[in-house]
């Protein structure tokens, strides 16, 4: 049985019109326009999508603070980025279909805003990396999630003091790479790096998103080989983000009908990542249902 994830949630967005220039980038619509992600959850959804993935990937109190917001205005939108995807869900649960609300903690680097989210090695100590994700874990857990999806780390330093908050915060979580053929973006094994991701008690899948969809398929074998666990899958469209440039340039790679061949690699939750948008979502669901 596979889960059916969601897609990009900034793309979603700016095909509605939403400029997500700045700093929060989607975080920032937690304030300005809440209505909108709800409505982004509620499509991909009505995509088949069985998980929504919530607008907190690049959220955090340090950078809703900078913002202009109190410490406490920071908190509570952090939690609203998980009630929102909740409200959506529970607004369809007449039909009976399972749905989840999977809390997204994007890496450090998605804060800086610079691009080094696809890159690592911030130069910066271990406690830093914890000071800055701790606060943020505990305001997610605090709204109830059905599980954590741990997204687009670029390195294994940064999971290293992940894996033992997860264990800390005590809810599921998927731990996803963002990774380069079998190399993190950091150039370390993915080998190393799964078996470090899987080193947490409560991480129930291990695997790769916002890398080129021709990279799946091997990572994902790795992953399942490596550590026993299922495997989580969410590619982009194939394109690479120029952080100078601030968009998105390469070739769309990205093809639904890959998507049986990622579950039969050992993905158990599949989905799309940076560009990929519900009518991908959609098809993605009948190529892996079949």
């Amino acid at each position: 049985m596979v889960v059916l994830l969601d897609g990009g949630m900034s793309n979603a967005l700016e095909d509605r019109g939403h400029d997500l220039g700045g700093a929060l980038w989607t975080a920032r619509l937690l304030r300005d326009a809440p209505g909108e992600i709800a409505d982004v959850h509620r499509a991909y959804f009505a995509a088949g999508a069985q998980v929504a993935t919530t607008a907190s990937y690049q959220a955090s109190v340090e950078g809703f603070i900078r913002f202009g917001l109190s410490h406490s205005a920071a908190e509570a939108l952090i939690c609203r980025s998980v009630q929102l995807a909740q409200e959506v869900r529970d607004d369809l649960a007449s039909d009976g279909a399972k749905r989840l609300v999977a809390a997204s903690v994007g890496p450090y680097g998605a804060a800086l805003a610079d691009g080094s989210e696809y890159r690592g090695r911030y130069g910066v100590p271990a406690a830093r990396l914890r000071d800055f994700h701790l606060p943020r874990l505990e305001l997610l857990a605090s709204a109830g999630p059905d599980l954590m999806a741990v997204e687009t780390i670029p390195d294994v330093d940064e999971a290293e003091v992940l894996v033992e908050l997860l264990d800390e915060i005590g809810l599921p979580a998927w731990f996803s790479y963002s990774v380069q053929r079998l190399q993190t973006r950091a150039g370390q094994p993915l080998e190393e790096a799964f078996d470090v991701a899987a080193s947490a008690r409560s991480v129930v899948a291990v695997g790769v998103n916002c890398c080129a969809p021709g990279d799946v398929a091997a990572a994902v074998r790795l992953a399942v080989d490596t550590t026993g666990l299922p495997a989580v899958a969410y590619p982009n469209r194939g394109e690479a983000w120029d952080a100078t440039a601030h968009r998105w340039a390469g070739r769309d790679s990205f093809n639904a009908a890959l998507g049986p061949g990622w579950v039969e690699a050992g993905a158990y939750y599949v989905g799309g990542c940076c560009r990929v948008g519900p009518a991908d979502i959609a098809a993605l669901a009948e190529a892996v249902r079949r």
